[in-house]
Formats: structure tokens, C-alpha cells, sequence
């Protein structure tokens, strides 16, 4: 089968062999469209819900039969993902013991088996009940490709995908958001928002050498590419300050992580070493502590606001740029830093 997205489907071991001898396609019967997520699709209404579909939307057609463990298992997770896209991706059923003509035709080797349609024509697939993180990221290169396909025509799938994966962020399911961004970034390789939120993804998945070379892919963007115009224009945005100075601070606490006991030992001794307590609050952000991390440095400003030329306030900046300007920690921390330095 050609593909434009990701090469042939790949068998896989959840993979049930598919029953049912494959018979001479007949030629679908046109009728008017009546899809639903989700829904069976037989040979009559092939032509209309799938072939003659796909030229408007891509199509991902769910090749399953009731016997098939996998396919139960695999079911939801198609459904679930596709319902993500609002109508960017369709998602139709085909029970190959009803129909094994379809089946034969487009050579069902096992089930679970999806094909993804576009234009009229299969361009790309997968066999076996893979995980959502794989169904998901093979459903965001679809609608990345789709978006190529027409031009660029409103409303963008590039821009759906981006906002799906924003939300997902917002939910803490980082995984799968990065997955969607690692999509965006494949067919949009100089897609400046794109590349700063995975980088910032890969960071809060505890994966700095990852995100360092996502910020050394927006370094060599050449300035054209970086500022195009259009939601991609954001040379400055905030998932890429937090990018840089996530990075930077990873970098200043690779010595303190994993030294907490001795920082606080020391902290015991003489609670005003405030070398060792921004030492701790630093250990504490590295390994994903960060309210305790502000914690820490807001006392060195309460004790010693004017030491080593506001290092601690310094450090609790570069703190609410990793995480977020409007995150509501660092919302709430700056009440707090404000009450400090006003009272």
C-alpha cells in the first residue's frame, strides 16, 4: 500500500490471523452519507462513507471482527483518539466475516488492521492492537498530512493538532501531547511553537538531552523561518523561555540532584547558609519538586533578601519562567515573593 505518512503497516504481535476466504470486490453502491464515530461500514456503503469521504477528510477504516480479542482492545482507543480530532479524521468499521470481498481487496492478511484513506485511496496503516500513544501519534501525522494535501485551508490541521496537544498538556498527559508534537515538527519542521513545546515535553518528562536538541534546532532556525507569519510567529513565546531556562536550570542543578540530605544537614547546623538552602531548592526543582523549590528560595529572601545581589530573587524568576509565567504556582509564589519584598 503507498503511503504518504509512515510507510507500510507493520504486523504486529497482538495480531489475530483474519478469517474468511477474500471474494471479487463488487462495486460499492453510492448512498447518501449517514456517518457516525465509530460506525460499520459494509460493502454497500463503502463508497460513499470511505472512497468518496476521503477526498474531503481522511479516513481511518477499522478492519475487526466480534472473535477478535485485539480488535475489542484497540476499538475504544481508535474512537477515543479520532473523537480528539473534532472532525479532522473519520473513523468507520468493516467486520471482515461480513464482508471479506473488502477484505480481500485491500489484502487483510490479521486483525486488527487500520487503513487510513485519503484522496480516495489507502496511504497508510497499521496491523495489531498497538498502544494509544502510537494510534494517537499516527493520527496527528494523518491530520498533518491532510493540512499539506489542501493548501494550508482553513482551518488548519496544524493548528487543530497544536491546540489538541495544548490541551492535553494542560491534563499532564505529556506523553501524548509530545507525540502529537513530534508530528507537527515532522511535517513542519521550522514550526517555531511546535518545536519550543516539545522541548518543553521532553524537560518535564525528565528527558534534557532531548530538549536540549530541540532548542539547538530553534538556535539554527534561519530568522525567516523563525518568524513566519501567521500562530507559527512566536520567536519569544513562552513555551520557549521556559525551554531555556528549564535547560539552564537542569544544568545548574546537575551537581545538587541527589544531594538533598547534605544540604539539609547543613541547613540543621546554621539555617542561615543560604548557599546550601539555594543548593537544596534547586535539587528540589531538578527532581520535579518545584513548590518545595520555591519554598526554599522565598526563605532565603525573607532572611537575607540583599544576599550575594539577590540571588535568591534572581533564582526565583528564573524558577517562574521554567514554569510558566501564568502557571497558578508561580501566580500564587509571586503574591507571595511581592509580600516579602513590600512588608
Amino acid at each position: 500500500m503507498p503511503s504518504l505518512i509512515g510507510g507500510k503497516p507493520s504486523t504486529a504481535p497482538q495480531s489475530q490471523p483474519a478469517r474468511g476466504t477474500p471474494q471479487t470486490a463488487a462495486k460499492p453502491a453510492q448512498t447518501p452519507s449517514r456517518y457516525r464515530l465509530g460506525m460499520d461500514v459494509n460493502i454497500p456503503e463503502f463508497m460513499t462513507e470511505v472512497i468518496e469521504a476521503s477526498m474531503a477528510v481522511p479516513v481511518m477504516v477499522d478492519f475487526w471482527a466480534p472473535w477478535c480479542g485485539p480488535c475489542k482492545t484497540l476499538g475504544p482507543i481508535l474512537e477515543k483518539v479520532v473523537a480528539e480530532t473534532k472532525n479532522a479524521v473519520r473513523l468507520v468499521k468493516v467486520d471482515i466475516d461480513k464482508n471479506p470481498e473488502l477484505a480481500g481487496q485491500l489484502q487483510i492478511q490479521s486483525i486488527p488492521a487500520v487503513y487510513a484513506f485519503m484522496g480516495g485511496q489507502p496511504v497508510d496503516g497499521f496491523v495489531g492492537a498497538v498502544p494509544e500513544s502510537r494510534v494517537r501519534s499516527f493520527v496527528q501525522r494523518l491530520v498533518a498530512a491532510a493540512g499539506q494535501l489542501r493548501g494550508g485551508a482553513a482551518p488548519s490541521p496544524i493548528d487543530d493538532a497544536m491546540a489538541q496537544a495544548q490541551e492535553l498538556v494542560t491534563q499532564g498527559q505529556l506523553a501524548e501531547a509530545s507525540a502529537i508534537f513530534e508530528a507537527v515538527v515532522q511535517h513542519e519542521p521550522t514550526h517555531l511553537a511546535a518545536l519550543a513545546a516539545l522541548g518543553r515535553c521532553y524537560l518535564a518528562l525528565q528527558k534534557p538531552a532531548k530538549a536540549r536538541q530541540i532548542l539547538e534546532k530553534i538556535n539554527a532556525l534561519p530568522p525567516a523561518a523563525a518568524t513566519a507569519a501567521g500562530t507559527h510567529a512566536a520567536p519569544e513565546n513562552a513555551d520557549l523561555i521556559a525551554l531555556r531556562s528549564g535547560l539552564e536550570l537542569a544544568e545548574q542543578a546537575r551537581q545538587s540532584l541527589g544531594q538533598e540530605a547534605s544540604y539539609l544537614d547543613k541547613l540543621a547546623a546554621n539555617p542561615n547558609d543560604h548557599q546550601a538552602r539555594l543548593d537544596l531548592a534547586l535539587a528540589h526543582f531538578a527532581a520535579g519538586q518545584r513548590e518545595a523549590a520555591i519554598d526554599q528560595v522565598l526563605e532565603i529572601i525573607k532572611r537575607d533578601r540583599k544576599w550575594n545581589d539577590e540571588a535568591g530573587r534572581k533564582q526565583l524568576l528564573k524558577f517562574f519562567e521554567a514554569i510558566g509565567l501564568s502557571d497558578p504556582l508561580t501566580v500564587a509564589a509571586r503574591k507571595r515573593l511581592s509580600a516579602l519584598l513590600f512588608s
